[in-house]
């Protein structure tokens, strides 16, 4: 053992445990973890934020460390299948049919399956594991997303294992690139880069990310590029690459408008052209005259169909049941609604503030996604993520608390009927909600 590991060891004993047994937990969440299993699921996620938040405490100021374990942690992901979410087998189908030159907007996997079975390696077998809400609808992954599949289909071959460990290398460099560029806006926005590893530990990230391969990370490593270029004032490149972060998620359409007067209306003009140009070039290879409907179609699902972990929505829900409302023409109802005040919120966080400068940007898009999560009908553990690192730029922590409290939504899945639980939900909700109401009214006292 070398002097310089001997002498850490000696020094930082409790960080050194602390790193060890979150080690063993997250190898026990990845390879000896059933969904169904939702005590055993709520206490290594509990533990494993207290340990991160120890670790943080611990050893804010020594980079090193804390980047080589969040790395290492990542990496106990790398040999075994998500075991949250079956999401990545329709992943995986979708990148075999790019790989054969077939749109996946054209086409449901409920059409394709008798047809398609000699094509697409373990066709029945994907087919069958994503599930039945997967497999009658029409794929809802932007371009750039897809051509990742694509590309995990090719090196991976007829192995879906191979395609999964392509899937997830690509998602643990795009948070080794959130790593980077996130501490180095943090630097030119004046704030501590060591706030980027409350992303970069953060046992939902790691999980959510590298364990059950949701591209949310590669989405916002497009994205904090993006921020960091604007940092610096290179805004045409930064448009292009914000383009690439909507070709992988949508979400960051709803910040577009933010920028307007934080560029300038000339500026402005430009910064969207380049975007709307780059996001067209992105889906020319899938347009087809069926595409714009079949992609319509399928995105309007969520905000009129699916309901999980929602906040406001269940309270108004239930408030108009008792008035005799039908659930199942409620939620319709409200989907239509719900974008006319997701609009009405993007307007007055462009046009109130009264300076903008990357910071006020910045915080208005966490407001504004927020409240649209609030509102939102489904609110998948996941999502939560790009509220984390949006945070992290501003003095608000409650994002923090949800990404703790997001967990008791997992109960659900430990239902045969995948059925929610509305005291645990309350119990999420009451924290976020008291965390945050408690942190606006600390910050009004400051002023």
């Amino acid at each position: 053992m070398s002097n310089t590991l001997s002498t850490f060891l000696k020094l930082h004993k409790i960080s050194f445990l602390l790193a060890v047994l979150s080690f063993v937990f997250y190898f026990t969440f990845a390879y000896h973890l059933e969904r169904t299993d939702f005590i055993k699921l709520l206490t290594l996620f509990f533990a494993l934020f207290f340990l991160c938040f120890k670790l943080i405490q611990f050893q804010k100021l020594n980079f090193k460390f804390l980047l080589g374990i969040g790395v290492i942690f990542r990496f106990i992901f790398l040999f075994t299948e998500p075991n949250l979410s079956q999401d990545f087998y329709r992943f995986i189908w979708d990148g075999h049919l790019v790989a054969n030159a077939i749109n996946p907007y054209l086409h449901t996997p409920n059409e394709l399956i008798k047809n398609i079975a000699t094509i697409i390696p373990n066709a029945n077998q994907l087919y069958e594991s994503m599930g039945s809400l997967s497999a009658k609808h029409y794929s809802n992954y932007p371009p750039l997303n897809q051509l990742i599949f694509g590309l995990a289909a090719l090196i991976g071959g007829k192995s879906m294992f191979g395609s999964l460990v392509v899937m997830r290398f690509t998602i643990i460099l795009a948070d080794l690139g959130i790593f980077y560029f996130g501490r180095k806006l943090l630097k030119n926005l004046n704030k501590s880069p060591q706030l980027i590893f409350w992303y970069f530990l953060n046992p939902l990230v790691i999980i959510e990310l590298t364990g059950n391969l949701h591209f949310e990370g590669v989405m916002l490593f497009f994205f904090i590029s993006s921020m960091f270029l604007l940092s610096i004032e290179k805004w045409k490149w930064a448009a292009v690459i914000l383009a690439c972060s909507i070709s992988i998620k949508l979400v960051p359409l709803l910040f577009l408008p933010l920028f307007f007067t934080y560029l300038g209306w000339k500026k402005s003009i430009m910064f969207y052209l380049i975007i709307g140009s780059t996001s067209v070039l992105l889906f020319i290879p899938f347009y087809t005259p069926e595409f714009i409907g079949n992609y319509t179609k399928t995105l309007s699902l969520w905000f009129s169909n699916f309901e999980f972990n929602a906040s406001i929505y269940n309270i108004v829900k239930r408030t108009a049941v008792q008035f005799n409302a039908k659930p199942w023409e409620f939620i319709k109802i409200y989907g239509k609604i719900t974008p006319i005040l997701t609009i009405t919120v993007v307007v007055l966080f462009t046009f109130l503030p009264k300076r903008k400068d990357l910071n006020k940007v910045l915080a208005s898009m966490m407001w504004v996604l927020a409240i649209y999560y609030f509102m939102s009908t489904t609110m998948h553990p996941w999502y939560c993520i790009f509220l984390v690192l949006l945070a992290i730029f501003t003095s608000y922590r409650y994002a923090i608390i949800w990404s703790a409290a997001i967990v008791l939504s997992y109960f659900a899945y430990s239902q045969p009927d995948f059925k929610e639980n509305l005291w645990l939900l309350a119990l999420e909700y009451i924290s976020v909600y008291g965390f945050l109401i408690y942190e606006i009214v600390a910050h009004n006292n400051k002023k």
